[in-house]
């Protein structure tokens, strides 16, 4: 069992290798999900998704250089 536990976490470590920035990203999309089912305009919801995940990915390159 802990054979297998140790593959999941060199598996998702391929893919996730800062947690807090997946974990930011992942409700960053699923808040911009919800504000398309709340009848906010599809006309922004692009540039929200895109301009929120460029202030993330900013941010996140901040905290790991300073």
């Amino acid at each position: 069992m802990s054979v297998l536990r140790s593959l999941a976490a060199e598996l998702f470590g391929l893919f996730v290798d800062d947690r807090s920035l997946a974990l930011v990203l992942v409700v960053w999309v699923a808040l911009v999900f919800a504000l398309s089912r709340w009848g906010v305009s599809p006309i922004w919801l692009g540039p929200v998704l895109f301009g929120g995940i460029i202030l993330i990915l900013v941010e996140n390159v901040f905290r790991r250089t300073g």
